[in-house]
């Protein structure tokens, strides 16, 4: 009988070269759809979508929903889902916007659409940790209730914002270098959020516990502790987006954030950040929230139905998450 020898594993570095090489080409292939799209949007409406305020444009509306996926990437690589965000950023929107909030000016605004944010987040991932509900439970009822809270406070109603310091930020005179300040603030929790997850403790302990919870529990991982942070992580994003907007609209509305939830994951995925968790890329998801913005921005210019952008996206998702199975296959 002819013994078999095992076949041996790669090595631990060759392993990571791998990852890092394929992340990359994922990347650059996303920066390709993204250059292949202003091509697009220079031909078909040159002296409108290449305006510088245009662009500024694009890069503001991306900063709001570029915020809650940063955070939104953080909760699916460690294995949830957050379908509340959108809702989070609704009634921290309304609740900062108050009359009673904005006597306190542009501090009591943000602090109390960052404190509404931290709330929302700790109350889904106590639910979560250590109410042993699942995620996509736990969210959805945040998601209710945040919604019908947000539509109580207003009454239906838009809340404008009255804090001079507050609406200055949207003004062009604010801006700096001609880069509006909701873009630097966005560029700011981006640059935060890739050092958390690829050069800290709490990254690696993420990534471990998406991968694989248990292992995660017997290496000395508390991960119901980590997924709680994780939740307070995501509902901090939410605060600091509902503040973006408030700044971008001049208002407060219980309709705010519609459907973010949809976008920040669909941006995570075709970024490269896994569903089933235990991979996730911030450079990649901020690529994804460039390429929808984008995409938005196209139709928009060129007056093409709003169907037919979901369509569009619809398509995109698909095609990303086909992609992802390939590679889990292959064994990325």
């Amino acid at each position: 009988m002819t013994l078999t020898t095992p076949a041996k594993a790669p090595p631990r570095e060759g392993r990571w070269r791998t990852l890092g090489l394929r992340a990359d080409v994922r990347n650059l292939s996303l920066l390709g759809v993204l250059a292949a799209l202003i091509v697009v949007g220079g031909v078909t409406r040159p002296a409108e979508f290449l305006a510088t305020s245009n662009l500024q444009l694009v890069l503001t509306q991306a900063s709001v929903i570029g915020v809650v996926t940063v955070g939104m990437t953080f909760v699916i690589t460690s294995g949830g889902i957050d379908l509340s965000v959108g809702a989070i950023v609704a009634l921290a929107s309304v609740w900062a916007t108050t009359l009673a909030t904005q006597e306190f000016g542009f501090a009591g605004i943000l602090f109390t659409a960052v404190a509404v944010g931290l709330g929302c987040g700790l109350v889904n991932g106590v639910l979560v940790a250590y109410g042993g509900m699942v995620p996509f439970i736990a969210t959805l009822a945040m998601l209710a209730s945040a919604r019908g809270l947000a539509l109580q406070i207003t009454d239906g109603k838009t809340q404008i914002v009255t804090v001079p310091s507050v609406l200055d930020l949207g003004l062009p005179d604010a801006y700096v270098l001609g880069i509006p300040p909701l873009v630097l603030v966005f560029a700011a929790v981006t640059v935060a959020g890739w050092l958390l997850l690829n050069r800290t403790t709490f990254g690696r302990r993420t990534i471990a516990v998406g991968g694989n919870p248990e292992a995660a529990r017997l290496a000395g991982i508390d991960v119901r502790r980590q997924r709680l942070f994780l939740y307070l992580l995501s509902g901090l994003c939410c605060g600091i987006a509902a503040f973006l907007l408030v700044v971008l609209a001049g208002s407060g509305q219980n309709t705010n954030g519609n459907l973010y939830e949809l976008d920040a994951i669909a941006a995570a995925i075709i970024g490269g950040t896994l569903l089933s968790g235990g991979r996730g890329t911030i450079v990649g998801s901020v690529l994804g929230v460039l390429v929808f913005t984008t995409i938005t921005n196209i139709f928009a210019l060129n007056n093409l139905q709003s169907d037919v952008q979901q369509i569009a996206k619809g398509a995109i998702i698909v095609a990303a998450v086909l992609l992802q199975r390939r590679t889990v296959r292959d064994g990325t």
